[in-house]
């Protein structure tokens, strides 16, 4: 009898020992998951702050104020030499590239059609600033549906101001800039080319160097963290690449060759 109490004693402990080594299992992988999930929260509030941000600075490296002013001065100019019609048709490009850039800044994304509607509008205006200095062409692969493509708003023309401030305007003699969007094989995405026939990468870089005028916030590198963010967010996969020209054949020049797929489509 007196093993038999002792056994079911025995019994119960174990029972009692284990319940609450159970229950001690549960309340440490409670805490362990409420710890991993606040983590999680704030990280994610962490990316989206950092989304933010760089949104910001990306806006900001827009239409800069070197643009705006060098646009205003040429307007100035033309109107000094009485050429009446030449600075209305560039006041007129001019506020309508503004009014699309305050209208576009407001959105994560727009259409294809009105982006290169966009890239198109700033071009005008910057071949008015160069004249004859400064020539242009847009291919557009005709399977490529523009109306249905979306693409993020404001990537792509602090890309063309560079090919023009850095690369163009700095050549001697007239320089050419090929924009071109192609259907990829896939047929799930599209590609883009930027080839301009400016100085190239290398001697922007050294005279910029050299005239201590890059700075930290300087457009490519906010380019590149927007690339970045946008591919994080799982809602797009954007491969980006640039090249001095002069490193693959003899020519002078900037490249950049970007792929795009929407992955929320």
């Amino acid at each position: 009898m007196m093993n038999n109490n002792v056994l079911l004693i025995g019994s119960l402990l174990l029972i009692v020992l284990t319940s609450i080594g159970i229950i001690s299992l549960f309340i440490t992988f409670n805490n362990r998951k409420n710890q991993l999930l606040q983590e999680k929260l704030e990280d994610q509030l962490a990316a989206q702050k950092r989304q933010h941000n760089s949104e910001l600075n990306a806006l900001r490296s827009q239409l800069n104020p070197h643009f705006v002013h060098n646009s205003l001065n040429a307007i100035q100019y033309y109107i000094q030499r009485n050429e009446v019609e030449i600075s209305e048709d560039y006041l007129t490009k001019f506020s309508k590239l503004m009014r699309l850039f305050f209208d576009y800044s407001r959105k994560k994304q727009i259409t294809l059609e009105e982006e290169i509607s966009f890239l198109n509008k700033y071009l005008q205006i910057e071949k008015l600033r160069f004249e004859e200095k400064l020539n242009y062409h847009i291919t557009v692969d005709p399977q490529l549906d523009t109306d249905a493509c979306l693409i993020p708003t404001m990537l792509l023309q602090p890309m063309l101001e560079n090919a023009v401030n850095h690369g163009i305007f700095h050549k001697p003699d007239a320089g050419f800039i090929e924009i071109s969007f192609k259907l990829d094989d896939t047929k799930k995405g599209y590609q883009l080319s930027i080839i301009d026939d400016g100085i190239g990468l290398k001697k922007s870089k050294e005279l910029r160097n050299k005239n201590k005028a890059s700075t930290k916030a300087h457009s490519s590198e906010v380019i590149k963290e927007r690339i970045s963010i946008l591919n994080d967010s799982e809602e797009w996969e954007i491969n980006y690449k640039i090249i001095d020209r002069s490193q693959e054949s003899n020519t002078t020049g900037t490249a950049i060759y970007m792929t795009f797929k929407h992955l929320s489509e």
